[in-house]
């Protein structure tokens, strides 16, 4: 079985899962070969799977380079980085894994709304800097009682709405259908969900309908007392108009699991309070550009420069 069926690797994976395939198929990295050209020329016709994830996936250029491709195996619950019409058109299975990571989401969705609204990071370093010596921190904002959008009442959507009926927080939420059996407020669009709620939890998937959903009219639908948490998709958001809001004073904050441009700025946390913008670098060689730009001091606060930049330029 290993000689016929061959499987192409996106991106590296873990250590398990690559051993696992290794014994049971031809494994092919892709990050190892030099010359994709040439390498499909010569091995196209043996690969028959595909596998890779929420990052790197398939677009229509791969999918055509392998002829005998039967199926595309997706180790995310996103399915947006890859050709959905060209697998159709093809005949192709494509296979994720939703329910992997939906508990673990869920609780950064709290995470991170705790930390926006309680400025929990800003919060350490101005103690850590000695700032409390000079001046004292300005009070912050609880989540308790607070009301509540979900973009999107999915998984892991239900998942965070459950998590934050515990802090008796009134749900509300926007989903392509309405969900009968929820038991929350139902709004049909976007904008009157943001008029509805003080905090905005963006948590649905990634499609061509929904791109930049949370534009200039729904972030000043959620206001200067509101906040926007994304745990979804960072092209959920236009970051011109998110970063304008902030600078200007008519969004509260705003706490970001991910970006559009993403390797680009990479975060695990992002909290913003009144314009102010913390990164929170998981990988500090891939935005290690964030130091050598001067950014704004307000009790600890900061503005991601690259953001900012993108907000200059328009």
């Amino acid at each position: 079985m290993v000689d016929e069926i061959g499987v192409w690797m996106t991106c590296p994976m873990t250590k398990y899962l690559q051993d696992e395939l290794s014994k049971r198929f031809n494994l092919f990295k892709s990050w190892e070969i030099p010359s994709k050209v040439e390498f499909f020329n010569q091995h196209s016709r043996s690969i028959r799977a595909l596998v890779g994830n929420g990052i790197h996936g398939a677009d229509s250029s791969l999918i055509e380079s392998l002829p005998r491709l039967e199926i595309i195996s997706s180790h995310s619950s996103g399915l947006n980085q890859i050709d959905l019409v060209k697998c159709k058109e093809k005949g192709i299975f494509v296979t994720s894994t939703p329910d992997s990571l939906t508990d673990e989401v869920a609780d950064l969705a709290v995470t991170l709304t705790l930390a926006t609204l309680r400025r929990i990071c800003a919060g350490d370093r101005f103690v850590r800097s000695g700032l409390w010596k000079q001046r004292d921190f300005k009070l912050t904002t609880k989540v308790s009682g607070k009301s509540v959008g979900i973009v999107g009442l999915g998984r892991i959507g239900s998942a965070i709405a459950k998590r934050l009926e515990g802090f008796g927080c009134p749900i509300s939420y926007y989903s392509r259908s309405e969900k009968p059996n929820s038991g929350y407020k139902y709004y049909p669009n976007v904008i009157e969900l943001a008029s509805n709620c003080e905090i905005l939890v963006i948590a649905c998937s990634l499609t061509e309908a929904n791109h930049h959903i949370i534009n200039r009219e729904a972030i000043d639908a959620l206001g200067p007392n509101g906040f926007l948490i994304n745990i979804a998709r960072g092209a959920h958001v236009d970051e011109s108009e998110l970063v304008s809001a902030l600078v200007e004073g008519r969004l509260g904050g705003a706490g970001l699991d991910v970006l559009e441009h993403e390797p680009e700025t990479r975060y695990q946390l992002k909290e913003t309070e009144r314009g102010e913008i913390d990164p929170v670098p998981v990988e500090r060689d891939e935005v290690s550009e964030i130091d050598q730009v001067p950014v704004k001091d307000t009790e600890g606060d900061e503005i991601d420069p690259i953001l900012v930049e993108r907000y200059k330029r328009g």
